[in-house]
């Protein structure tokens, strides 16, 4: 189990596959295990695969400090240093989206390409998600195992159908989720870091080729902040998929990440455009 020194932390991360660097940043609560063996293996055909866990998450250190998204953004960049790795292209997805929004806009020479999957440019401009919704993910952990939470959330991960179509892939998700479960106190600050974030201002300075994606049917970061995010973000594409939620590589892995092989090696800007 790797861990390198990352600021005041130890960070825990994983390196998969050669080629040009590709840092994938998760979102709330999430650790390495929290991407699908499968979207790892199939991008790691095309790319050095750098995945880590943020601070307060997986087997990284949890300081008992505030945190925030640019805190997150220094660490990934603070990894890349400890790393040798010079740029890379970067991936975020949910708040992962928002550190590598902060990555891009604090350190842009660190960036080769940026790829922002079911993510917003923070609360205050973005569409948020039904009161039930933001019900359920305010839940006090105190009154839940680590494993009902988790449960509770999986409708907001992938669609009805999808779910019940492929339980066997759902078990495999909580199993590994439940590995390194996040304590309660981390992920308050993580939440906490998300709900102060707003980059909506600093979008347009954004000047890396940047690929939006977006599953027309996720309820936790409603499509419309995608759209948000690609009028404000010159020249970047936008590409919502059908049938799909906000585990954005679900159900059309081997699609998705082909989009994303095929952005990388174009970075070509064209017009917002629909594919479903």
């Amino acid at each position: 189990m790797p861990k390198i020194k990352v600021n005041d932390i130890n960070m825990y991360y994983e390196i998969h596959g050669d080629g040009f660097p590709l840092f994938m940043i998760q979102g709330l609560g999430g650790g390495s295990e929290f991407w699908a063996p499968a979207t790892v293996d199939l991008l790691s055909k095309h790319f050095k695969v750098i995945l880590f866990d943020n601070r307060g998450s997986g087997r990284t250190d949890k300081p008992e400090i505030a945190y925030s998204i640019d805190m997150f953004a220094a660490d990934t960049a603070e990894l890349m240093d400890a790393l040798n790795i010079e740029k890379a292209h970067v991936l975020g997805i949910s708040m992962g989206g928002m550190i590598a929004q902060g990555l891009v806009l604090n350190f842009p020479e660190r960036v080769e390409t940026l790829i922002l999957c079911s993510t917003n440019c923070g609360f205050l401009k973005s569409v948020l998600p039904s009161p039930e919704i933001l019900k359920t993910m305010m839940l006090d952990r105190g009154e839940l195992t680590a494993e009902e939470l988790l449960r509770s959330t999986i409708p907001f991960g992938w669609t009805d159908d999808f779910i019940k179509a492929n339980p066997e892939f759902i078990e495999d998700e909580v199993r590994r989720a439940l590995l390194v479960p996040i304590p309660e106190v981390s992920r308050d600050r993580q939440l906490l870091a998300v709900s102060q974030y707003n980059s909506y201002r600093k979008l347009k300075k954004i000047a890396r080729p940047t690929l939006i994606l977006q599953g027309k049917e996720d309820v936790l970061m409603p499509p419309e902040n995608a759209e948000i995010l690609a009028q404000n973000i010159p020249g970047s594409i936008l590409i919502l998929l059908d049938d799909s939620s906000h585990r954005i590589f679900q159900p059309y892995t081997e699609k998705v990440v082909n989009y994303i092989v095929d952005f990388v090696n174009t970075s070509i800007s064209k017009p917002i455009e629909t594919i479903t």
